[in-house]
C-alpha cells in the first residue's frame, strides 16, 4: 500500500520523495549513498520534531489515518487460537464489531473491537467501524460468555460513533448501547479497553466502560466528533479545528481528567509508521495491566470499576 501522508506531513513527504528519486538514480548513475543517508536523517529528525508538537486537530487526523493498525491487526499480532463468534441471536451479525475467544500470551480471553476496514471493500463490509444495534448486542453476548467462564475481556475501540441510520434506530440503537455499557460496568471479570484510534461517543463507551481504559498516544476520545461539535456550536463544520482545540480529546487531557488511566506510547511518526511495533507495545501494556487485575476477586473488580467511574469529574 502506498504511503498516505497527512497535510502537516508534506515536508516529510517531500524529503522521502527525494530519497526515493536518488535511490532510483543510484542504480543507474552511480552511488548517492551519502546524500541518501543525510536525507534519511533529516527526514527522521523532522518526523520526530513534528510528532512531538501535534495539536489536538493534528492528533485527530493521525487517529483517523487509514494505515493505522485496526482490530484485525491486533488480533493477528497479539492473539492465537482466535475463534470468531458471530451474531446477536436476535437479528443478525454486525461486522463493525468483531469478537470471539482467543489466547493472549497463553491466557484464554474474550476479545472484541471495532473494525473500520483497510480498503473500499472492507470498509463497506465493516460499515467504517460504525456499529448497528446487533453489534452491541453481540458485545453483550460475548461479555456474558466471559462472565460465565471467568475470562478477562479485552476490547479495542476505534469508531467515529454508532451508526445513525434509520434501520439502526428502528432496531433500538440507544437501548443496545445502554445495555452494552451496563454490561461492561457489571462484569465480575477483569476488563481492559484500549482506544486505538477514534473513540467516538456512545458507540465507543459501549465497549469501553472497563476496569482499565488505555489510550494510544495519538488517539482521541470524545463525546462527539470535532466536526459534529463545530456544527452544533457554530453551524459550521469547517471549524472542526477550533472544536478539537477546545474539547480536551487527547490522551494527556483525558488522563488528567481521570477518563483514561494510561497512555501507550507510539512509534515516532505514529502507529501507522510502524504498525508491528505499535501492536507489540500495546500487547506489553495489556499484559502488565491484566496481571495486576487478575489478583482481584469478582467483588473487588466490580467495586474498583465503580469507584473509577464515580470519580470522573469529581474534585480531588
Amino acid at each position: 500500500m502506498a504511503t498516505h501522508y497527512l497535510d502537516f506531513e508534506k515536508p516529510i513527504a517531500e524529503l522521502e520523495a527525494k530519497i526515493e528519486e536518488l535511490s532510483l538514480l543510484s542504480s543507474s548513475a552511480g552511488s548517492f549513498d551519502a546524500e541518501i543517508e543525510g536525507l534519511r536523517r533529516k527526514a527522521e529528525q523532522l518526523r520526530r520534531k513534528t510528532y512531538s508538537a501535534l495539536d489536538p486537530w493534528m492528533k485527530t487526523q493521525v487517529a483517523r489515518h487509514p494505515q493505522r493498525p485496526h482490530f484485525v491487526d491486533y488480533v493477528g499480532g497479539l492473539f492465537t487460537d482466535f475463534v470468531e463468534l458471530k451474531g446477536d441471536r436476535q437479528f443478525g451479525d454486525d461486522q463493525a464489531i468483531l469478537g470471539g475467544l482467543a489466547r493472549f500470551r497463553g491466557r484464554p480471553v474474550v476479545i472484541m473491537g471495532h473494525e473500520k476496514g483497510h480498503d473500499t471493500q472492507t470498509r463497506l463490509t465493516h460499515n467504517f467501524g460504525m456499529a448497528r444495534p446487533e453489534g452491541y448486542r453481540k458485545a453483550v453476548r460475548l461479555m456474558d460468555l466471559a462472565e460465565q467462564y471467568g475470562l478477562p475481556v479485552l476490547s479495542f475501540v476505534d469508531t467515529a460513533g454508532a451508526y445513525p441510520g434509520l434501520g439502526a434506530e428502528e432496531r433500538g440503537q440507544a437501548e443496545a448501547i445502554a445495555r452494552s455499557t451496563e454490561r461492561c460496568l457489571t462484569l465480575g471479570v477483569p476488563s481492559i479497553a484500549t482506544i486505538t484510534g477514534e473513540g467516538g461517543s456512545g458507540g465507543a463507551i459501549a465497549i469501553a466502560a472497563a476496569s482499565r481504559v488505555l489510550m494510544l498516544e495519538h488517539s482521541i476520545y470524545s463525546v462527539i466528533s470535532p466536526e459534529g461539535a463545530a456544527g452544533i456550536l457554530w453551524r459550521d463544520g469547517a471549524r472542526a479545528r477550533d472544536a478539537a482545540m477546545a474539547m480536551k480529546i487527547t490522551a494527556p487531557d483525558l488522563v488528567e481528567l481521570g477518563v483514561v488511566d494510561r497512555i501507550i506510547p507510539e512509534p515516532v511518526g505514529g502507529a501507522h509508521a510502524d504498525p508491528a511495533a505499535a501492536v507489540e507495545q500495546v500487547g506489553d501494556v495489556l499484559a502488565e495491566e491484566l496481571e495486576a487485575l487478575s489478583r482481584l476477586s469478582a467483588d473487588e473488580i466490580r467495586k474498583a470499576r465503580a469507584d473509577r467511574f464515580y470519580a470522573i469529574g469529581r474534585a480531588a
